[in-house]
């Protein structure tokens, strides 16, 4: 092949990869198979490889990532990105309604009425459109000469971080117009982690023993914010456009055609939209759109209200924040009745009882709910949740059951009181009182359910990572008394396990091989799969690394553990106990002479610069990201991570809300960073 026909062929299948692309996350009608598709990709991927000079910086092969950021730059926005006014009342829609029309008819906006009274009171009928708004990521995406030139956050309106790479992975974006669009466009949308995706990846981070995400909106943010856009690529992020910035020969004259325009350039959008004549009918739209956003893969919390005539829009101009022409109707949180026809006991891996409501089931946001967490006795003594009582659920955030109500109202003296056990339910085990948390836990070691979990946890992606080791595994191995601790997994046999439901041949070599693997887990793996009470994955990594063995570790006192940097009174004491307990001595000696890696190595995370190196930062109260998001970038600069404050600490990073940990920070003349401290810092780099 020459260097022409390269060229050509590389011409030809960027366009058909971004053709299937569109067909696939947008249109969702793909014409060929992944393998296809794959195929494609590789031929692609050969050429470039072969002809580096021919590759281009849109290529479709680009959408899995590159190598790591040290930061993200700034971009400015050639128009500023605004946010709308919010409400949660249909008065003030009306109200709305009525400053709009009265300000396009050059009349003083007076005071609204009640809805009922606007309906004959509101002057010359005007046009909106009402469209779903998406609990995403407000983003700006720019094309120039037809190419994706660069995607930024909002950041305060006039500039924003530079995520080109993170967003150039989102598969339903196109990375080049049809030469029949607008050569420079900017477009406008919000960036959002489909249900699906978003329960599937909190299913591993749970397995993992990271902390999970809120809600889908709190995972796009962080995902969007990561440096390494390789990890963004694994994460399955989606987009809907929903306007345009700064844009060159733009031809429309209403809101409704510039949906066509997006459809022309293949960018998503969404698949709902109304344009409404009246109150009426914009009041009868937003009630419409609740019921349909149910259906809707991704999240939705209201319905934005737009002026139709983009002439209109721009006589009324905009405020400092928000333009006058649009505003967002925020729908309450859903809400359902239902009753509980039980309370159980669940017993956890370190021994805690946490209490759980079975419901009657009941749809909520789409997805059936039968059961509800009730944290402890503190908070079920607290709510005087009964068995037999009608309560009110909802999804904190639209994603996680709570229960926000009991109907005391309602109650005909039938509901039983729940009466928090005395013994284990698992093992009969008199509980006691966590002197520290607030708990009631088993003592029982050899607890069957605390073995389970424990054995769950040693195995998990977090921790050991053994392929193939899942809870219904796990329940026969304990069942039969084949694995009771985490010594027993490197004695199982194959005779053993082949006698287990559902075990062929393959799947038991498969396992075994797994177990034999983790047994080359770093040290820092292996002390978070102990499942030491209160050790974390972060305080894992410290003590790993701090100790270097896991015998000079367990040999330590506890002044020696309160030298590490992540390591606290509470942390010290639980691990120094740990390893003076007689079960866990002989663990230890059994893991010891299962072969199991017990040197650190690759214990710490790789800087990729070292501007924070030598620093130890605590985070508190509520930030603009993911707390995930700053703990990675604080590593990735060189800096460790601690959970409490000491003399040892360099700076508290605080957000709103903080509590005590700022207290004690001010107390002990901790440097306290607000964000924009803290981004000034790495600035300095």
């Amino acid at each position: 092949m020459t260097h022409d026909q390269a060229a050509a062929r590389i011409i030809f299948l960027t366009a058909e990869l971004e053709r299937h692309n569109r067909l696939y996350y947008v249109a969702a009608h793909p014409e060929i198979t992944d393998r296809e598709f794959d195929q494609l990709m590789r031929e692609l991927a050969d050429l470039e490889k072969t002809w580096p000079d021919l590759a281009s910086e849109n290529s479709p092969t680009r959408r899995v990532g590159g190598q790591p950021l040290t930061g993200f730059q700034q971009i400015t926005h050639p128009e500023r990105m605004l946010s709308l006014d919010n409400t949660y009342s249909e008065a003030e829609v009306a109200d709305f309604y009525q400053r709009v029309s009265k300000g396009l008819a050059a009349r003083q906006t007076a005071s609204a009425p009640p809805v009922d009274d606007l309906l004959a009171a509101i002057g010359p009928a005007i046009e909106m459109i009402v469209e779903p708004k998406i609990d995403g990521v407000a983003v700006a995406v720019r094309y120039e000469n037809h190419a994706l030139k660069y995607a930024a956050t909002r950041g305060d309106g006039t500039t924003g971080d530079d995520i080109t790479v993170n967003v150039r992975t989102i598969r339903g974006l196109p990375l080049r117009l049809p030469s029949t669009a607008p050569a420079n466009l900017e477009v406008r949308g919000e960036v959002y982690m489909p249900n699906a995706a978003f329960e599937a990846l909190n299913a591993q981070r749970a397995e993992a023993g990271d902390p999970v995400f809120a809600n889908p909106r709190n995972s796009t943010a962080g995902t969007l914010k990561l440096l390494d856009s390789r990890l963004v690529a694994r994460r399955p992020l989606a987009i809907i456009v929903h306007g345009f910035g700064n844009t060159d020969g733009l031809q429309a004259t209403r809101q409704e055609e510039l949906f066509a325009l997006l459809d022309h350039c293949g960018l998503p959008r969404t698949p709902w939209w109304k344009k409404v004549r009246s109150l009426t009918e914009l009041l009868a739209a937003i009630r419409e759109l609740d019921s349909f956003r149910r259906t809707l893969p991704y999240e939705t919390d209201g319905a934005v209200v737009k002026l139709n005539s983009l002439a209109d829009q721009r006589f009324l101009g905009t405020t400092s924040k928000a333009p006058r022409w649009a505003m967002a109707f925020k729908y309450a949180p859903e809400q359902a009745e239902t009753r509980v026809t039980s309370i159980e006991i669940q017993v956890g891996r370190t021994g805690v009882l946490t209490p759980v409501a079975n419901l009657t089931p009941v749809l909520l946001s789409g997805t059936t709910v039968s059961r509800a967490t009730l944290h402890n006795e503190e908070e079920l003594q607290r709510k005087d949740v009964r068995v037999g009582d009608l309560v009110v659920v909802e999804k904190a955030g639209e994603i996680i059951p709570a229960v926000v109500e009991v109907r005391k109202d309602q109650r005909t003296g039938s509901e039983a009181s729940f009466v928090f056990p005395t013994l284990c339910p698992a093992c009969q085990t008199p509980v006691v009182r966590d002197p520290v948390q607030v708990a009631v836990r088993c003592p029982n070691f050899r607890c069957p359910e605390q073995v389970k979990r424990r054995l769950q946890h040693f195995s998990s992606r977090g921790a050991m990572d053994i392929a193939g080791l899942g809870e219904a595994i796990v329940e026969q191995l304990v069942s039969a008394n084949l694995a009771m601790d985490a010594a027993d997994l490197y004695s199982l046999r194959p005779e053993s396990l082949l006698a287990l439901d559902r075990s062929g041949r393959k799947s038991v070599e498969n396992l075994l091989a797994a177990i034999q693997k983790s047994t080359q887990q770093p040290l820092w793996r292996m002390v978070f799969g102990l499942g030491i009470l209160h050790v974390g994955s972060t305080s894992a990594r410290a003590l790993a690394t701090h100790f270097g063995t896991l015998d000079a570790l367990a040999a330590a006192s506890i002044e020696d553990l309160l030298r590490v940097d992540d390591v606290g009174e509470v942390v010290a004491r639980s691990v120094h106990d740990y390893f003076r307990h007689p079960e866990n001595i002989q663990l230890i000696d059994r893991l010891r002479a299962a072969g199991l890696n017990f040197s650190s190595g690759t214990a710490t995370t790789t800087a990729v610069s070292t501007t924070l190196t030598g620093q130890t930062f605590v985070i508190t109260g509520t930030l603009s990201q993911p707390r995930e998001y700053f703990e990675e970038l604080i590593r990735s600069h060189g800096g460790k991570i601690s959970g409490s404050v000491s003399k040892k600490t360099s700076h508290l990073l605080c957000g709103t809300d903080a509590g005590s940990k700022l207290d004690k920070a001010l107390g002990l003349g901790v440097s306290v960073l607000k964000e924009d401290d803290f981004h000034a810092l790495l600035a300095k780099s």
